[in-house]
């Protein structure tokens, strides 16, 4: 069986580990980064199959690197979720408008997180 990859994309240490545990525990292979300059590099060298993306981080904003993403050819079909703490109906309609294919607000549960996976890549058990 191919394992699915998810890129995360997240500033806080905790919740990226959290995320990639619960991404390990539903049988992906999980790769993260703390910072967005990497992000873009890492997924046109890895093709991941998704990408758990913050919006607030330090130097580039999630919804840029979306942005960037939607642009790039090689990157515009990655499916993107949005896990962040802005949960404003301006900052999902943002999220949403920028490409992203569902938008997640902390805290996330488990079940809601690999629901929103499952659903994104068809890969529902």
């Amino acid at each position: 069986m191919n394992q699915k990859t998810v890129l995360i994309v997240e500033d806080e240490e905790d919740a990226a580990e959290l995320f990639a545990e619960m991404m390990r525990i539903s049988g992906f292979r999980v790769i993260k980064t703390s910072k967005s300059a990497p992000a873009i590099s890492m997924m046109t060298a890895d093709k991941p199959d998704l990408v758990l993306l913050d919006i607030m981080m330090p130097e580039v904003s999630g919804l840029e690197i979306l942005r960037q993403m939607r642009r790039d050819p090689d990157l515009a079909q990655i499916p993107v979720i949005i896990v962040t703490a802005k949960s404003m109906p301006a900052d999902i309609k943002n999220g949403m408008e920028a490409g992203a294919s569902s938008y997640l607000t902390k805290p996330v549960g488990f079940q809601e997180l690999r629901d929103a996976v499952e659903r994104i890549l068809g890969t529902a058990s």
